[in-house]
């Protein structure tokens, strides 16, 4: 990679950047999203749980699902969302990594806090990730509905999703950014949906 040494070269980059975000952002299959976006409404009102998880900077997209929708969605509509990151619990995480196997670190939450009704929201870059794919299995068996949001090539998680949220980008930066802006976009829907 060239070395930024000035603002022509910041302008390069920026100008890469942005292209690609929004070439990222406009691969997102809007009846995909729109689905997506109904199926949680549906699940919120039924009183389910939501399920996020992810790893990395899936994870932290995840952890944000708590904020947006317990803050937002509560606040500005009468729904009362049940929002649990897999991924938001430091220590669970690595004890069950530490005694059980890292594959088994989101599906062994999982199988203590979720019933047949919940929904789980899947976020992976690759799709690949084997902790990813063991939560899919668990998901799978008990019947769970699963949002699956990836990039690249979708892996395991575009293949076994209910509904898929594929972002067309070799990237996991952007990727990251564009699962980021799938979540608003969620909370947008919902809340212009059911406004107080």
């Amino acid at each position: 990679m060239k070395k930024i040494n000035n603002i022509k070269n910041l302008n390069s980059i920026f100008l890469k950047y942005n292209t690609m975000l929004r070439k990222g952002l406009n691969s997102v299959n809007k009846k995909s999203l729109f689905d997506a976006s109904l199926l949680i409404e549906k699940k919120i009102k039924k009183n389910s749980k939501i399920f996020v998880a992810g790893n990395g900077g899936s994870a932290a997209v995840s952890n944000h699902f708590i904020c947006d929708f317990l803050k937002n969605v509560k606040y500005y509509t009468k729904l009362n969302p049940k929002v649990i990151s897999l991924s938001n619990n430091v220590e669970a995480i690595m004890a069950i990594s530490n005694d059980i196997g890292y594959k088994n670190s989101l599906a062994f939450q999982a199988k203590s806090l979720s019933q047949k009704d919940d929904i789980f929201v899947i976020i992976s870059s690759s799709g690949n990730s084997k902790n990813i794919i063991e939560l899919i299995k668990l998901a799978k068996k008990n019947g769970n509905s699963i949002i699956g949001m990836s990039a690249f090539n979708g892996g395991y998680l575009k293949k076994n999703s209910d509904i898929h949220l594929h972002v067309k980008i070799n990237d996991y930066g952007i990727s990251e950014d564009i699962f980021q802006s799938i979540m608003h976009i969620f909370v947008k829907i919902i809340c212009a949906n059911n406004k107080k």
